[in-house]
């Protein structure tokens, strides 16, 4: 009896020392989205040994389609924009905000602007744009391993140790230097350590589905994100490629738990009563489920830990409605695989570095945090759709809506200067003021659906 007890306690040891892998990595990524696939593509381009974790099985279903201008300066030094342009994505060469009774609007150029670096970003299904990303950091030398999920992690003075279940169910333990959590709004080591923070006021809410047959523009402005704001919600239309369409609502959550009828109801109700939206979506057909998402603006207090670093949504989400997401995620995973070869090049962990990373990714979410809470302000939108190049103002707010978030001092100054303008027009306008009221609008635009697009083509 006592050898059969001794034989199963080696056999129980021996199956512990199998799930342990030996290898001790540079690093772990903990999820393959945007951030996690910017921070160990750049790693294992730099010789490091990089294991990524992602506990979805690729290609899979994500929203946040619209990126921007600056997310092309990361997937060339990545060297992933050849493959994003075989991918034939729409090209993106502006943005529209327009008020929902149609009574003012107004479209940004990128390449009016003279702030920001690049002229045209790109339009993407997150399925699709995903798992090229991840096949790139696959190609790149990065270890990805799909269908794996962290369940703990841990930090020391020599290293990290993650505990993780594999696709079959069992558990594993992995050894690195570093960690970077890229995670998503997972939030997985915030959440570990307890230190997500909510927003107070900005509780929002999204209802969304993909569409066919939407009206859009001719010419280039056929592919620009496009932003219709009511009093208190907005609507979103993102052109994915000649047939599909993304359009979301963006509702308070109190608002949405206290209205009669379903997701989609409560969609078509606001729709109806937009009319720039409701013109726009008189022919659409729904291709997909009406789907919802919520949890927006949210931040840890702290982007560092224990030879640990935060990306992209593991840091923080704001409210989407200037499409910072995607490019905040990639923007911060890059400076976080910079930070953890400089530590690995210098043989310690430098907290200096890690405080540096600290604080220019704050910096950096708290630029749009500052943005976004503006934008739900009236006299925001009274100069906001109405632009002026007064001080090369216009350029400045296209340089923002670029992602253009650690620029000049040249950009900065006037960016003030318009915050400035933002809290006078509160009492002294400055420009005339609008209404949201709904009312006739006194020209109704013609737009060409997607079917009327492929016809002429």
């Amino acid at each position: 009896m006592t050898a059969r007890l001794l034989f199963l306690a080696f056999c129980g040891l021996f199956n512990i020392f199998q799930a342990v892998d030996a290898k001790m990595y540079d690093a772990v990524v903990v999820g393959c989205g945007p951030g996690g696939s910017s921070a160990s593509t750049f790693l294992a381009k730099a010789g490091k040994k990089v294991l990524v974790l992602e506990k979805e099985v690729f290609p899979r279903f994500h929203i946040g389609e619209s990126l921007l201008p600056c997310n092309m300066t990361i997937f060339r030094d990545m060297g992933v924009l050849p493959k994003l342009q075989a991918a034939n994505f729409p090209r993106k060469y502006g943005a529209q905000f327009e008020l929902g009774n149609s009574s003012v609007g107004t479209r940004f150029a990128f390449r009016d602007g003279e702030f920001n670096k690049e002229p045209e970003a790109i339009q993407v299904e997150r399925a699709k744009f995903d798992h090229i990303l991840l096949q790139h950091a696959r190609e790149s030398g990065a270890d990805i391993r799909e269908g794996w999920t962290v369940t703990k992690t841990a930090g020391d003075c020599e290293g990290v140790s993650l505990e993780a279940r594999g696709p079959d169910g069992s558990m594993h333990q992995f050894r690195a230097a570093y960690l970077i959590d890229a995670s998503g709004r997972g939030n997985l080591t915030g959440n570990q350590e307890n230190l997500r923070e909510m927003h107070p006021t900005w509780k929002k809410l999204a209802i969304f589905a993909q569409f066919e047959n939407v009206g859009l523009d001719s010419g280039e402005e056929g592919t620009d994100t496009i932003i219709i704001r009511l009093e208190n919600k907005w609507f979103w239309v993102i052109p994915l490629d000649e047939r599909k369409t993304s359009v979301g609502l963006v509702i308070d959550k109190e608002e949405f738990m206290q209205s009669q009828g379903t997701p989609e109801e409560i969609f078509r109700r606001w729709t109806d009563a937009s009319p720039a939206i409701k013109e726009r979506m008189k022919d659409a057909r729904r291709l997909n489920e009406m789907q919802t998402t919520t949890d927006f603006s949210y931040y840890n207090r702290s982007f560092v830990g224990n030879r640990l670093l935060r990306v992209g949504d593991a840091a923080g989400f704001m409210d989407p409605i200037f499409s910072a997401g995607v490019f905040l995620a990639m923007w911060s995973g890059r400076l976080a695989a910079e930070i953890v070869e400089k530590c690995l090049a210098g043989g310690r962990t430098d907290n200096r570095l890690l405080a540096q990373y600290d604080r220019r990714v704050r910096k950096g979410i708290h630029f749009y945090w500052n943005v976004v809470k503006n934008y739900y302000t009236t006299p925001f939108m009274e100069l906001f759709l109405r632009p002026s190049n007064h001080c090369k103002l216009a350029s400045a707010v296209i340089a923002v809506l670029a992602g253009e978030v650690e620029g000049t001092w040249g950009l900065r100054w006037r960016l003030r200067y318009f915050w400035l303008l933002v809290k006078l027009q509160k009492y002294w306008p400055i420009v005339p003021r609008i209404s949201f009221e709904r009312r006739v609008p006194r020209k109704v635009r013609r737009y060409k659906s997607n079917e009327e697009c492929r016809m002429k083509d």
